[in-house]
């Protein structure tokens, strides 16, 4: 564990005092107060915290001081007997801290596109790729979340050759970004008269939902084209050329979008989608040059990468980047039980970003 060092905890404190002191200023201009009280904000909880290890730091030591030189063996005993379970709470009270002062992930706080795929195995990987999507639909609605349906292919037998979705609310990406990868499902297909268990995949990509002043997108490096949507199986779903297929010239990344009515709609939604595909893909341009060739093992978002497996026969659910399994299947794909699994990825990356700070 990384202890912080008392004059670490002292600035802390002292910057929160300050931002009180000058936010009870009754001259203080209304955007000046408004920076201000965002910055309150996110230095509280952690002034909050380095005041409890401070405080338990000075119990520690009164302690182990009466341990060392008190002379009634009553008293030396009781101070014995508190003092483990004072360690306990001083090693938490150290590890919050040293959490609270990791670097954020600016884009945590976001919502996200949410983009699902079917990869290898038909029309079983486009029926998974459904199964994927109200997983995460459920677990929004539980969560408070507002997922609204941006663009969707529906495959003829059920599910989706694709589907791409924003979900809104607070702290949407920081809980999702770790989804990001090759989902396999192991299971015996319903078409499937021989009882035989197939493999199939979906890829799912939660990217941040960028804002028009994070990507500054010039309209010479857009290609637009406008055609008629059509839905399965060719079959016209709209008597105007309302779909719009967007080309970013510079990185030949391709949005296309059809669902609405309206091509006014459409190049909205998808110009919404285009953001958050080149704000991640600078992200991680980023966070590749800060790391060098270190990746973190929760955190790459590499989408070829197979990170689950859900086995219906042994009703198990494998995340294989923490080897954590959970006999919680049907649970799981419900969203209720999707929690415990997004836990142990925030929690496992948190104990990774700690040791690298300790080394």
């Amino acid at each position: 564990m990384t202890t912080i060092p008392l004059d670490r905890i002292r600035q802390i404190e002292a910057r929160r005092d300050e931002l009180q002191a000058s936010m009870s200023r009754g001259d203080l201009p209304a955007d000046q107060f408004v920076k201000l009280s965002k910055d309150y904000a996110e230095l509280e909880p952690v002034a909050e915290a380095a005041g409890e290890v401070r405080r338990l730091r000075q119990e520690l030591e009164s302690l182990t001081y009466m341990i060392d030189n008190e002379a009634d063996p009553e008293l030396k005993t009781m101070a014995a007997d508190e003092l483990g379970e004072l360690k306990d709470k001083l090693d938490k009270a150290e590890r919050s801290l040293a959490l609270a002062l990791l670097p954020k992930d600016a884009a945590d706080a976001r919502s996200a596109i949410l983009e699902i795929r079917a990869g290898t195995g038909g029309d079983e990987a486009a029926l998974f790729a459904g199964d994927l999507f109200r997983m995460y639909q459920r677990y929004a609605d539980d969560r408070g979340w507002r997922v609204e349906l941006m663009s969707a292919s529906a495959a003829e037998m059920g599910g989706y050759k694709e589907v791409v979705a924003s979900v809104t609310g607070q702290g949407v990406f920081a809980r999702l970004k770790f989804e990001s990868g090759v989902h396999r499902v192991q299971r015996v297909p319903v078409t499937e008269s021989g009882g035989r268990i197939h493999t199939s995949a979906a890829t799912v990509a939660v990217l941040p939902e960028a804002e028009e002043v994070d990507v500054q997108i010039a309209d010479k490096d857009l290609r637009i084209d406008v055609y008629r949507s059509s839905g399965p199986g060719g079959q016209s779903v709209n008597t105007t050329d309302s779909a719009v297929r967007i080309t970013h010239i510079p990185t030949g990344t391709v949005v296309i979008q059809q669902d609405e009515k309206s091509q006014h709609k459409n190049k909205e939604k998808a110009m919404k989608v285009l953001r958050a595909r080149l704000y991640e893909a600078e992200r991680e341009r980023l966070a590749s040059e800060r790391s060098g060739a270190r990746k973190s093992m929760v955190g790459s978002g590499d989408r070829s990468e197979r990170i689950r497996t859900y086995n219906f026969p042994q009703g198990r659910v494998t995340d294989h980047r923490i080897n954590l399994t959970l006999h919680r299947l049907p649970e799981i794909l419900e969203g209720g039980g999707l929690e415990e699994l997004v836990g142990a990825l925030i929690a496992e990356d948190e104990a990774e970003r700690l040791a690298q700070i300790a080394e």
